[in-house]
């Protein structure tokens, strides 16, 4: 859509093209809304478009016979499908699905790879935005190794408050227990904690961050290198943008 304004839009790697980049990849983007657990991409299937999160959050999940577990989470920081298309693969063996509703610039493959072809400044952003996602991922596994489920918990509720739109974030306890890997009486016990601590308020279906500072604390070195890295390798930043 060649009437897209680059100033008006929310995704942060849009906002950070050169403009002359922005402008000749435009016409191929096209919006479209995103609907509640609408997959995305299936695992290991041919990847055909990619998108561009305008609001709205994306789990990335490795589905096994043993169960599904959540290894990366992505909002308007980023491209759905930028790993494998970019670097000369055309699936994914993860799936990615829409784990809260917004909307998102869908381009098509070939599309984008001609661009990223004739503009090496495209080129050298997604390439940095897919070495981010790599240090979430390794972020993600530190997190798992090192802290306990109120911890994990704290971390995960933090990334996806970073990714929302206010402070409450619609989500049940059995679907976090799927995404963090842990026992549904584990995580029960560990959002009574953040409860009983007032870091969060909780009804069903919903989690109201109270107390982000004091989540932190909680959330301790799992959460912020993947974040920092971020607005460094994206924004040319030293901290990560402000909510």
């Amino acid at each position: 859509m060649a009437d897209l304004q680059q100033a008006a839009l929310r995704n942060r790697l849009l906002r950070a093209l050169p403009p002359e980049d922005f402008a000749a990849l435009a016409p191929a983007l096209r919006p479209e809304a995103i609907s509640l657990r609408r997959v995305l991409i299936s695992a290991n299937t041919q990847i055909t478009s990619v998108h561009f999160v305008e609001a709205g959050i994306v789990s990335v999940t490795s589905d096994a016979p043993s169960g599904r577990i959540e290894i990366g989470l992505l909002g308007r920081e980023g491209l759905v499908g930028a790993a494998p298309v970019l670097l000369d693969d055309d699936r994914s063996p993860f799936t990615h699905f829409v784990q809260a509703a917004g909307h998102v610039l869908t381009v098509d493959v070939p599309d984008l790879r001609a661009e990223v072809e004739r503009r090496p400044a495209l080129r050298s952003l997604l390439h940095r935005y897919i070495q981010t996602q790599t240090i979430q991922t390794a972020q993600t596994a530190f997190a798992n190794a090192r802290g306990g489920t109120p911890t994990r918990l704290a971390r995960w509720l933090l990334m996806c408050h970073d990714r929302g739109e206010g402070d409450d974030i619609t989500v049940t306890q059995e679907f976090m227990s799927l995404m963090l890997g842990v026992e549904r009486p584990g995580v029960t016990m560990a959002m009574k904690v953040l409860e009983k601590d007032g870091l969060v308020g909780k009804r069903r279906g919903h989690v109201q961050i109270i107390d982000r500072e004091r989540l932190l604390d909680v959330a301790g070195d799992g959460y912020g290198l993947a974040e920092t890295e971020y607005a460094r390798l994206i924004e040319g930043s030293d901290a990560p943008e402000a909510r």
